[in-house]
């Protein structure tokens, strides 16, 4: 058994099918205070740097295609440093059949199939992640407990077990009076955004990207590929707005919260999102981890202000 470090969204039941451990080094970057001296994007060069540096993972996957661009050329950096790296392809148009080729390689690259449960237990954890994201969409969740367990799906917090103990432990709490908004993006960098926003008069009903974490699986290869096949931050724009449509009509949003990371190509998509969702707006943009800076918090507070006077 190996920890297999992941960049960006890689399926963990895949991993988990090797008898491997998928570690996603995005998750350590919030809590670092470490801040690297060569960047573009701050979440790609901390994993990188800490990768080189510490060798926490024995090999890495590397998302070339879907929610991070800039992954590439660190990861290649990893590579040069001496840890082995596979480059994992998401296709643009969907295709079932290349994405089961990738799959495929990907299970080959981590040693082929071990363990059949995977797919069961892996199910079983996202499926206590969808109980806790429908509390969280009527209020009876906070937004904070809901996306701390909704991040660690993407590699299960390398324990499924500890992930089922801690759905146990989420406590209920009552926000239904707050307004209702959706985290479109990639999550924040600031490791209390979520906290902040709802201090600031906020209710997250909605985290777009650990949300792609908790609905895609299945129960075998097949099922894995034609899910993972509709992963909305890999395929054109149209699709995942259609897809965001339908999903903040069906949770009664009342506005739009859109994260963008400093040097990321998904700023770019802000102009989109603006255009083709009909809701109250606010886009804010972090660079270095740690806690959300004061100026964030007020236009969080002001948003709050306005949501709370329509």
């Amino acid at each position: 058994m190996q920890k297999v470090g992941i960049t960006a969204l890689v399926p963990p039941e895949l991993v988990y099918l090797t008898g491997n451990v998928p570690v996603d080094l995005n998750n350590f970057v919030p809590y670092t205070e470490y801040y690297p001296r060569h960047k573009l994007c701050a979440w790609t060069a901390i994993w990188r740097d800490i990768v080189i540096s510490r060798r926490i993972v024995e090999k890495v996957i590397v998302v070339a295609g879907g929610d991070c661009h800039n992954s590439l050329v660190d990861g290649q950096k990893i590579e040069m440093h001496g840890v082995p790296a596979h480059y994992f392809f998401y296709p643009f148009d969907g295709s079932e059949k290349l994405l089961a080729e990738e799959c495929g390689k990907l299970v080959e690259f981590l040693g082929g199939a071990r363990c059949p449960d995977a797919f069961k237990f892996v199910d079983e954890v996202k499926r206590a992640g969808k109980k806790i994201d429908g509390l969280r969409s009527i209020g009876r969740v906070a937004a904070k407990h809901a996306f701390e367990f909704m991040i660690k799906l993407s590699d299960l917090g390398g324990s499924p077990e500890n992930m089922l103990k801690m759905a146990k432990a989420v406590e209920e709490a009552e926000l239904s009076h707050l307004p209702r908004v959706a985290l479109l993006g990639v999550p924040p960098i600031y490791r209390d955004f979520h906290e902040v926003a709802e201090k600031s008069g906020l209710h997250i009903v909605f985290d777009e990207l650990p949300f792609e974490f908790l609905r895609l699986g299945g129960l075998d290869f097949s099922e894995v590929v034609r899910s993972y096949a509709t992963y909305t931050f890999a395929r054109p724009l149209a699709y995942r707005m259609d897809f965001l449509k339908q999903e903040l009509a069906r949770r009664k949003i009342d506005g739009i919260i859109h994260y963008t990371q400093y040097a990321c190509h998904h700023v770019l998509e802000d102009d989109v999102l603006r255009r083709e969702l009909p809701y109250p707006f606010l886009t804010v943009q972090g660079d270095l981890p740690g806690t959300t800076p004061a100026q964030i918090r007020l236009r969080l507070e002001a948003f709050a202000e306005m949501l709370g006077m329509r």
